[in-house]
């Protein structure tokens, strides 16, 4: 398969490195072409390091190319959802909304791509399906579904926390005569929803976004919910041109914040319990944050809504004391309030008209709690309590998340150990970075890191920034790769599982711990303990000498140098 290509670039910041042709060695290959790794891509370039993006979609994007669902737009305000690499593209981009819509967003990763020359490295429509370590090269070897065969001496998993759609697992798909459709697959051309009979299956945040905007065209809608999300309002709404260069003004100090942050996001933290309040006045910081439209605007008004569980319940209820108020049947809002488990410990959602959409006549919902689906037929879905006629079925059933995109590769290590089997009881590694067995084998935004716990963009940021100068170092001291000892791995995995088990996060059945998924370990996924944290300790490990990593060479002295690469390279923003 040939290689896109592009008209170079005359921003000096960016390597003329030769774009490798088909089976040459590399010196790193990123998997995923979306935020994560464009970003991958323009930093090892600044190494002048050779490297190939394999993506299996048709254009770049990752989770904003698959994700082109009605309604699909970012929860994270637009102009914090944004990479801060560069001062020049902070002031050049023009946000048009509060919160960006997918297509807009898809742009921005266009205009990006574009304006640093990176699509000449980037393959599409190509798979990786293997990736094995040569022990003896120290190369890890990649087959693809299209059989091109590439070897690089680093691999960068960057395909994504949540890439890998989850299976509804409901009998009769095959039999419906209708269409079919899954949020994280949305076809590219329109779709109509003009005078049919619409089902949406799931009411995480995918199906959140989907209703009302499906309902706004559908002859009828049916939405089949086993648990009810909290929806908090996003308050969307055009930015001024005002607001908009106010913000820019402040970009720099900003993004300092950002990276300084618990989260991505930039706020004053809370300072007191939600119980040393009086409802009087905890109900008056509620509705302020629940104006706000923020998605985390509710967790920042105490500091223990996470971590008491009466605390939690001041929350839970203030939501759904909401719903009740806007949902006009009583027994639809009950439906529809959470109950079973706290605040927040699953994915809230940032919605707009969700609760609402269940006021109109042509809307209306099923709980699968009382009545579950049994299968779906020819004509639609059958439920214990009967069929329901349907000429379209939407699938917002969600994804195995964070471990998913990578253990859908056959990824095979030293000994010929699998990551399957190294991860069969849970997700292992060192910092969300390298587990062992793996070397030279990095994943951002991956299991045991903070990646769903936070803005994403300003996460992904600082892994790409770290496993850079990780790589870096291994160049200008002669080394070959890069390896994790078991104790470290081990107490990683310990310190994560600390760090959750403070929280109220491990006790609910969520994706966060995996329990989505049929058969799949029952562990938290994610770093708990905060970005600016998680910051600090992969900083010190550095700063130590890369503590619980093995570094070594080659028995033969053979290093990158054998490639060709410059002798000067640039230091890493952020990295030092």
């Amino acid at each position: 398969m040939s290689r896109p290509t592009s008209s170079p670039t005359s921003d000096p910041t960016v390597s003329a490195a030769r774009p490798p042709a088909d089976g040459d060695r590399v010196d790193a290959v990123v998997v995923g072409a979306g935020l994560s790794g464009l970003y991958q891509l323009h930093r090892l370039r600044e190494l002048g390091l050779t490297a190939m993006v394999v993506e299996a979609g048709d254009d770049i994007g990752g989770t904003w190319y698959w994700n082109r669902y009605p309604g699909a737009r970012c929860d994270i305000e637009s102009m914090s959802y944004s990479y801060s690499f560069s001062p020049e593209l902070d002031q050049e981009w023009e946000w048009s909304e509060r919160y960006a819509a997918q297509p807009e967003i898809l742009r921005y990763i266009h205009h990006v791509a574009d304006r640093f020359d990176l699509r000449r490295d980037v393959v599409l429509r190509t798979r990786v399906t293997r990736a094995v370590y040569d022990g003896a090269d120290h190369r890890w070897r990649l087959s693809t579904d299209t059989g091109r065969a590439v070897t690089a001496r680093f691999v960068i998993m960057t395909t994504g926390c949540m890439s890998v759609p989850k299976d509804p697992a409901i009998s009769g798909v095959d039999s419906f005569t209708g269409a079919v459709h899954h949020t994280a697959r949305w076809p590219r051309e329109d779709v109509s929803f003009a005078g049919k009979r619409v089902a949406v299956i799931g009411t995480g945040c995918s199906g959140v976004q989907a209703v009302p905007v499906i309902a706004d065209e559908a002859a009828s809608v049916t939405v089949f919910q086993r648990t009810p999300a909290y929806v908090l309002p996003a308050r969307n709404r055009p930015l001024r041109a005002t607001e908009r260069e106010a913000f820019k003004a402040r970009y720099p100090e900003f993004r300092q914040a950002q990276r300084l942050s618990r989260g991505g996001t930039v706020f004053a933290p809370p300072t007191r319990s939600a119980l040393e309040a009086d409802e009087t006045e905890r109900t008056a910081a509620y509705e302020a944050a629940w104006d706000e439209g923020f998605l985390n605007g509710l967790l920042r008004t105490y500091t223990d809504i996470l971590t008491d569980e009466k605390a939690n319940e001041t929350v839970a209820e203030f939501v759904r004391s909401k719903i009740r108020s806007i949902v006009t049947d009583p027994a639809t809002a009950e439906l529809l309030s959470p109950r079973t488990f706290p605040f927040a410990t699953k994915r809230p959602c940032l919605g707009t008209g969700y609760y609402e959409t269940y006021n109109l006549p042509h809307v209306s919902l099923v709980d699968l709690r009382a009545t579950p689906i049994e299968r779906i037929t020819p004509r639609g879905i059958r439920t214990s309590d009967g069929e329901h006629d349907l000429d379209v079925i939407v699938f917002a059933t969600g994804f195995d998340a964070l471990t998913g995109s990578q253990l859908a590769i056959d990824i095979v290590g030293k000994g010929g150990i699998t990551l399957r089997e190294r991860w069969a009881e849970g997700p292992r590694n060192h910092l969300g970075l390298v587990s062992a067995g793996f070397p030279n084998l990095f994943t951002v935004l991956g299991p045991l890191s903070p990646s769903v716990l936070t803005n994403i963009t300003v996460s992904l940021e600082q892994q790409v920034e770290w496993i850079t100068d990780c790589i870096d170092h291994l160049l200008r001291n002669g080394l070959t790769e890069v390896d994790v000892t078991p104790s470290a791995e081990a107490d990683w995995g310990a310190r994560v599982a600390e760090l959750a088990a403070r929280t109220l996060y491990p006790a609910v059945d969520s994706w966060y711990t995996g329990a989505n998924v049929p058969g799949k370990p029952r562990v938290f996924l994610a770093y708990a303990g905060g970005l600016d944290r998680y910051r600090e300790e992969c900083d010190a490990v550095a700063r130590a000498g890369y503590t619980g990593f093995v570094l070594s060479s080659s028995a033969d002295g053979r290093s990158l140098s054998d490639l060709n690469r410059p002798v000067h390279r640039k230091r890493i923003m952020g990295c030092e």
